[in-house]
């Protein structure tokens, strides 16, 4: 324990389960979102082994401020896990410029900033996790922005590796599938939603027979993972949801 873990989109979801437990565990943690008042809500709870920053992850200016801010209390960094996501339902075809540039920068740019600026704060032994999703080989439908940016974190994740090993830093990608938890909402709006349901029934996906895990229930995953000997190395961990 006693590690130095900084989680993206930590204000809410799975990024803000993380930070409750690996503050429960006894690790410092760092928490980057976008909206101060949530992290400082999600800091508030954990105590004062947490740290909350405000970033936007799609802006290299604002990565490197962040990164700045946390150097001056975490020289260094031991674990970056990049969690932060964007998704909004759309066929490619009627994808808007903002809906694109917003999950592009968000999943695919916000991962590199973060990653190059975390590098630098990592000695060996350092660890970078990068969340993925089940949607990268999964048919779903109004997906083709969002497993797009996937497919290339989890290329990016594997040159990574190469490119680190001689630092002794890992890179682990988590191939995550369904989760929620209390209040968990979907971050499209309703029209698009619709049309994803819709698109679904299409296919003949029924998304009330696909079981969902609780945020709970996937820390051990990260925890194991953080917590491997220095002679262990996991590229990929791929989960997904069973009924209990």
């Amino acid at each position: 324990m006693g590690k130095v873990i900084v989680i993206t989109g930590a204000g809410s979801g799975l990024g803000r389960a993380l930070a409750r437990r690996f503050g429960a565990d006894g690790d410092s943690v760092v928490l980057i979102a976008r909206t101060q008042s949530k992290l400082d809500k999600v800091a508030d709870e954990i105590g004062d082994n947490a740290l909350a920053v405000s970033c936007d992850i799609g802006n290299a200016d604002s990565v490197r401020a962040a990164f700045a801010k946390i150097a001056e209390k975490h020289p260094r960094i031991d674990v970056l896990i990049n969690n932060a996501a964007m998704i909004d339902y759309a066929t490619l075809a009627d994808a808007s410029d903002d809906h694109i540039m917003g999950v592009v920068g968000t999943n695919m740019i916000g991962n590199l900033l973060c990653s190059r600026a975390a590098i630098n704060m990592m000695d060996r032994g350092g660890h970078i996790i990068n969340v993925s999703s089940e949607s990268v080989e999964a048919p779903y439908p109004h997906h083709v922005v969002y497993q797009a940016t996937k497919g290339g974190i989890e290329t990016m994740s594997k040159h990574l590796q190469d490119e680190l090993e001689p630092q002794g830093i890992r890179v682990t990608v988590v191939r995550a599938g369904p989760m929620y938890d209390e209040d968990q909402k979907m971050q499209a709006g309703e029209e698009a939603a619709q049309g994803f349901y819709k698109a679904c029934v299409e296919r003949g996906i029924d998304l009330s027979k696909m079981p969902v895990s609780h945020f709970d229930s996937v820390l051990w995953v990260f925890r194991s993972l953080i917590d491997m000997p220095g002679d262990m190395h996991v590229d990929t961990m791929r989960f997904s949801s069973r009924r209990a």
